[in-house]
């Protein structure tokens, strides 16, 4: 198991930001990387709140951690803290047993800038994940939070 930890700015405020951190269809948006869609099957958006997302590869190439060409996961919200930080227990949803085991993702919000600095954690990475691709994914996905909110601001 391992760790990562990517940042973005966005040019919007932590406000912003981080409703769309706790929103099922912002996130059905955003938390994909290039190449997928997602879809988000539950979400409660509140402290203690269950959630169970989709990622489907476009291209019949890509291979799944969950299906052939899916990545399903499922988790809770174990902290909120309002326009600050959202910590997340997140389990891939798999036979694969070098796949399985709770990682905690925490995203945390700092003004910065006129905007705000995003600033993701994640802990507990199987090892089968390669950490490059962990890190380009999560970089996609914060690309697409800052282009969502970003134009919602203006």
């Amino acid at each position: 198991m391992y760790s990562t930890r990517v940042s973005w700015h966005v040019n919007a405020s932590r406000e912003a930001v981080y409703r769309a951190l706790l929103d099922a269809d912002a996130v059905e948006k955003w938390r994909v990387p290039d190449g997928m869609t997602g879809h988000v099957h539950a979400f409660e958006g509140r402290e203690g709140g269950a959630f169970r997302v989709s990622l489907t590869y476009d291209l019949p190439t890509g291979t799944g951690k969950s299906d052939a060409h899916t990545d399903t996961y499922h988790g809770r919200f174990v902290k909120l803290v309002p326009d600050e930080q959202v910590v997340e227990e997140v389990e891939f949803e798999t036979d694969d047993p070098e796949l399985r085991g709770t990682m905690t993702m925490t995203t945390t919000l700092t003004e910065a800038d006129g905007g705000t600095d995003v600033l993701v954690v994640h802990e507990g990475i199987p090892d089968v994940v390669p950490a490059a691709d962990n890190e380009t994914g999560t970089r996609m996905a914060l690309a697409n939070l800052a282009r969502l909110v970003e134009s919602a601001s203006r």
